[in-house]
């Protein structure tokens, strides 16, 4: 006879499951951590997100990046920068700042490059299959949705469909 946990036939809350599958996300980066990095321009306004980046939160202690002499600057205003963080965060989750700083400053990210054009067939089948709709925001967001979905999929021969 099998040893093991017994079988769970039928179904079972979403709830019982949550923890196995969010355990290894959450073992990276917890989810304060992942807001903060997120939300950092939002959080700390454009000048200062252009030159310090958040890095890790772990026991209470945000590390934030930035190039040279910031680090100094962010020091005079490390009450107010872990009063508007855990503002932002509707909680006690930060209660000290360590700064690194880095020697080439920070890096920022490459702009997006701009969307390609989408082919007309695409536009064509998304508004076909919206169009017994009546006008209006669904209808919209449906078509919308559509020419997303059809953007990775290639063109079909058959067109009876």
């Amino acid at each position: 006879m099998p040893s093991g946990p017994p079988r769970v036939y039928g179904s079972r809350p979403v709830g019982a499951l949550l923890p196995k599958v969010v355990r290894p996300a959450f073992r990276k980066m917890n989810p304060a951590a992942a807001q903060v990095m997120a939300d950092w321009a939002a959080i700390v306004g454009p000048m200062l997100a252009g030159v310090s980046t958040p890095r890790r939160l772990s026991a209470g202690t945000l590390t934030i990046a930035c190039a040279g002499p910031v680090a100094m600057e962010l020091q005079h205003y490390a009450s107010e920068l872990i009063d508007r963080i855990n503002t932002h965060l509707g909680g006690n989750t930060v209660s000290g700042l360590r700064f690194v700083q880095t020697s080439h400053g920070v890096s920022a990210a490459a702009p997006l490059p701009p969307p390609q054009p989408q082919p007309a067939w695409i536009a064509a089948a998304a508004e076909t299959a919206v169009a017994a709709l009546p006008a209006g925001e669904l209808r919209a967001a449906l078509a919308s949705l559509g020419r997303a979905v059809l953007a990775g999929k290639k063109p079909s021969t058959n067109r009876s469909g």
